[in-house]
């Protein structure tokens, strides 16, 4: 063999081997501010539900952060900035989705002056001052904000957008501790985290779609997501999730998430 192959081959070999020193890297697109889900300092239960993912593979954890505003998964996933998502609708078009790894509701969270409200058949609804979350750039409300608008709630209701100091849940939480609100129709997770470190006893009950809309959906179930053609990457998440879900479902109980789809707290 020449001197030539010889250093072709191992050149080769070093590339070789330098490529299998590389880490493998897991890239994760989240909001660096959307607490109890995500924030840049690790805190939020997606954080810890990425670090546990990131272990099972072997992987070092790396983060794309933007703010959850239009445009998210083009600015992120669709740019090559990251490869998954920790926490998206099951059915979400734009993405290839894992199995479900919990279901959550919208909720009824009530300050003192409205305890037990909890349908919105309920006449009180009609002289509470009611918060519901408005997103999107567009301030499109949410699913409960047009229950209520269909329901002829809409002269006592104030929308909370995602702009502000603070996640939008938490101001509506903070209002209801203060007395600004009487109650509030909030994404389960966000209220179960916010409540539980209020000062102020709240009660959260599920949310249900009145009966004159019963397609207007509440509930949802919750999967990661990655890219639409990354087949391998969502069975090996599929596999984690199977075999790690009791420590998945420790992480959100820690972080007080309401789920439907086990036994939880009080509802109509």
């Amino acid at each position: 063999m020449s001197s030539a192959c010889r250093s072709t081959l191992l050149l080769l070999g070093l590339l070789c081997v330098a490529a299998a020193a590389q880490p493998r890297e897991l890239r994760v697109c989240a909001d660096p501010d959307n607490l109890p889900f995500s924030h840049e300092d690790g805190s939020g239960f997606e954080n810890r539900i990425a670090r546990l993912v990131a272990d099972e593979m072997g992987a070092e954890l790396r983060y794309a952060w933007l703010p959850l505003r239009r445009g998210f998964v083009r600015k992120t996933m669709g740019a090559g900035l990251c490869d998954m998502f920790i926490g998206v609708p099951a059915d979400y078009e734009r993405l290839l989705t894992t199995r479900p790894y919990y279901r959550s509701s919208y909720v009824f969270v009530d300050g003192a002056g409205a305890r037990g409200v909890a349908s919105f058949n309920d006449p009180r609804l009609r002289s509470l001052r009611i918060g519901v979350q408005l997103v999107g750039d567009d301030l499109a409300a949410t699913p409960p904000g047009y229950a209520l608008a269909m329901t002829g709630h809409v002269d006592n209701v104030r929308g909370f957008t995602i702009y502000g100091q603070g996640p939008a849940a938490q101001r509506m939480i903070e209002a209801l501790a203060s007395g600004e609100l009487d109650a509030a129709l909030i994404w389960g997770p966000q209220a179960g985290y916010f409540a539980t470190r209020s000062t102020t006893p709240l009660e959260l009950r599920v949310a249900r779609s009145p009966a004159s809309r019963a397609d207007l959906a509440f509930e949802f179930d919750i999967a990661m997501g990655v890219r639409r053609d990354d087949r391998a990457l969502r069975d090996e998440l599929d596999a984690i999730i199977a075999r790690r879900r009791a420590d998945i479902d420790a992480i959100l109980a820690a972080f007080a998430v309401p789920r439907t789809d086990l036994s939880w707290g009080p509802g109509p």
